[in-house]
C-alpha cells in the first residue's frame, strides 16, 4: 500500500465541501476527469469506496466519512509542519466582506484553504448585499472585500473569474411563459437583480417580483418550484434548471465577474493569493 497522496485528500475534501465532482474541480484547479482519476487512485489505496454519485451530486459513503477527519487533520499537521519552517509566518486576524451568494459557494472554501495554509490567520467575514459590501471595503470596515460584478469596476480592484449570467427557470417549466414575466430576485443592490431588472426596462418587457430572497439559494428553490424565472450564473443550472429557450424573447444579459478589493496589507495580500490559486480568470 502506497502512502497517501496530499492533493489527492485536498481534492477528497473539495468534493466533500462543494457536493460536486466539477465544483471541486474549479476548486482545486483541475479537470474533472483529473479529480476522477485522483479519487479512483485514492479509492483504490484504501480499497474502498468514498462516494455515493447521483443525478443530484455525490454524498460520502460510510467509508468516506471515516476517512474524512483523518484527511482534514493530515493536511493540518502538512501545514503545520511546513508553517515551522516559515520564517514569515501569517498572524493576526482580518474581516472580509462578501455577497451571500459567494458565503455560500466560494467563501467557505476559501476558509478552509486559508485554515490549512496560514493557521495562526483569523478572517472574520460579514455577508451582505454587493453595494453594502463595497460600502464597507471603501469605508475601511473590512480589509478584503468579494463581490460580484457586471459592469465597470467602481474602485481598483482584481479580477478573479467571470462567466455569463443566463435568464433560468426549472427543466419543463412554464414561468418563462407568463405575462407579465415572473421574476426571482435578490435583495436591492444585487448586481444580477440590477441587471435582470434593466434588461427587462430597455426591452419593454413587463414583470412582477414574484420571489424575493436575500440570497440566490432562495431563487433558485423558487425556480425549482416554477413559481419564477432568474437571472444567474450558468454555472448555477443543472439537471433540475435550465436556461430559458432562446424562442421566449427574454433580453441578453451581461457577464458577471467575481472581483476582489483588498488594502493591501500582508494579511490580505494572503487572503488574496489564496483566492487567485482557487480561481482562474
Amino acid at each position: 500500500m502506497r502512502p497517501l497522496n496530499l492533493d489527492e485528500l485536498r481534492t477528497f475534501l473539495a468534493i466533500q465541501e462543494t457536493g460536486t465532482f466539477r465544483a471541486a474541480a474549479a476548486r482545486v484547479n483541475l479537470s474533472a476527469s483529473a479529480v476522477s482519476l485522483q479519487i479512483s487512485n485514492l479509492e483504490a489505496v484504501l480499497g474502498c469506496r468514498l462516494f455515493h454519485r447521483n443525478a443530484r451530486g455525490v454524498a460520502l459513503t460510510e467509508e468516506g466519512d471515516r476517512l474524512l477527519p483523518k484527511a482534514r487533520e493530515l493536511l493540518r499537521l502538512s501545514q503545520a509542519a511546513l508553517s515551522a519552517f516559515d520564517g514569515g509566518s501569517i498572524k493576526g486576524a482580518l474581516h472580509l466582506s462578501a455577497p451571500h451568494d459567494l458565503g455560500v459557494s466560494l467563501v467557505p472554501g476559501l476558509l478552509g484553504r486559508l485554515r490549512e495554509a496560514y493557521p495562526d490567520l483569523r478572517v472574520d467575514v460579514r455577508l451582505a448585499a454587493t453595494d453594502q459590501v463595497i460600502e464597507s471595503f471603501t469605508a475601511g470596515r473590512s480589509a478584503v472585500a468579494l463581490f460580484n460584478d457586471v459592469g465597470p469596476a467602481t474602485l481598483t480592484v482584481e479580477g478573479l473569474t467571470e462567466e455569463p449570467l443566463v435568464w433560468a427557470e426549472a427543466r419543463g417549466g412554464v414561468a418563462s411563459e407568463q405575462q407579465p414575466l415572473p421574476l426571482a430576485v435578490a435583495e436591492v443592490g444585487c448586481a444580477w437583480r440590477d441587471a435582470a431588472l434593466q434588461a427587462l426596462a430597455q426591452s419593454g418587457i413587463s414583470y412582477r417580483v414574484a420571489y424575493a430572497s436575500d440570497t440566490s439559494m432562495g431563487q433558485v428553490a423558487a425556480l425549482r418550484a416554477d413559481l419564477a424565472v432568474a437571472v444567474l450564473p450558468k454555472s448555477m443550472l443543472g439537471h433540475d434548471l435550465q436556461e430559458v429557450p432562446a424562442g421566449r424573447g427574454l433580453p441578453a444579459l451581461p457577464r458577471t465577474h467575481i472581483r476582489v478589493a483588498h488594502d493591501g496589507g500582508t494579511l490580505a495580500e494572503a487572503v488574496v493569493g489564496t483566492l487567485r490559486k482557487m480561481t482562474t480568470v
